[in-house]
């Protein structure tokens, strides 16, 4: 009979996955490199599958490991949201939040946030609607919000409005698994800039990708353009272009079920920071402070699961 596989094994294989080399992800972990490469081989030899593939530049994960990465995330997400379950109760919270959020947040999100803050608060309203950067902003300063969720990287009314960062998701090169870009040593913005590109046009992408590739005095080679992130998805994984996304929004499989692969950049990219956002004059009520901490407990706990 094979051993089990234990959580400590998928701590360290998940913080891999995340650095790509054992060096960094046994610091991650406060464990020493032979304790990380003996609990690898461990998983690998429990589970009758190689995960990664060595390179001198690191570790890949095979297509095993690519499908290994979500059952792992599950496993620890699963595992962390007991222990939350366990020491927390309902708590009898009442009246109504007014929350503004972003195209972004309410696709990748809300769904599940929403679902975890009516067990957390069953007495709580909240009344949630989805608009643009610009109309969130206005609506906050119009009082139509008690605070909003948004990209706050992109927030513009510093002068009125006030915010706090619960998430900062790298961005990283989104490639087909054979495009020559993934197996560069190193990949630079002006490496990108000569491979055909696949531009998402939803929630003020465009401008962020001008901004960041401005500072390098370059501009993608814009083949495709789409306000759906699937779409996206499937034309990188059907080859035909690359794009720079954040990790929020990554997924290793396209709708097609063909895989897509990240690789980090050695330019500064960055990060797609998302936040709660109010207005400095009112600050925030109780039950908004009460409910903002707990949005920033699970959307961390979202993007890691």
């Amino acid at each position: 009979m094979a051993p089990p596989v234990t959580l400590r094994q998928f701590e360290y294989f998940l913080a891999l996955t995340q650095t790509g080399q054992v060096s960094r992800a046994a610091l991650q972990c406060n464990v020493s490199q032979s304790s990380m490469t003996i609990a690898l081989r461990n998983m690998e030899q429990a589970l009758g599958v190689p995960l990664f593939v060595r390179h001198a530049r690191g570790l890949h994960l095979t297509d095993a490991g690519e499908r290994f990465v979500r059952h792992a995330q599950l496993v620890m997400g699963a595992v962390e949201r007991a222990v939350d379950d366990m020491r927390a109760v309902a708590d009898d919270l009442h009246g109504e939040v007014r929350l503004g959020v972003t195209e972004t947040i309410s696709a990748y999100l809300m769904p599940a946030v929403i679902a975890a803050v009516a067990q957390r608060f069953p007495n709580l309203k909240i009344h949630v609607v989805e608009r643009d950067r610009a109309q969130i902003e206005q609506g906050l300063l119009a009082g139509e919000f008690d605070f909003a969720l948004a990209i706050v990287s992109n927030l513009t009314r510093f002068d009125k409005l006030q915010y706090d960062t619960m998430l900062r998701s790298p961005r990283r090169l989104w490639t087909h698994p054979d495009h020559p870009l993934q197996h560069a040593s190193t990949v630079s913005l002006a490496a990108v800039a000569q491979a055909d590109y696949v531009l998402l046009d939803m929630d003020e992408h465009i401008e962020t990708v001008g901004k960041y590739w401005g500072e390098y005095g370059l501009q993608p080679r814009v083949r495709y353009q789409s306000g759906s992130l699937e779409a996206v998805r499937s034309l990188v994984a059907l080859q035909q272009g690359v794009t720079i996304l954040s990790d929020l929004v990554y997924r290793p499989w396209s709708l097609e079920g063909r895989r897509i692969m990240r690789r980090d950049l050695s330019d500064a990219v960055p990060t797609m920071d998302i936040g709660g956002v109010w207005r400095k004059a009112d600050g925030l009520s109780p039950s908004s402070e009460t409910l903002m901490g707990f949005l920033r407990v699970s959307i961390k706990a979202l993007a890691q699961s």
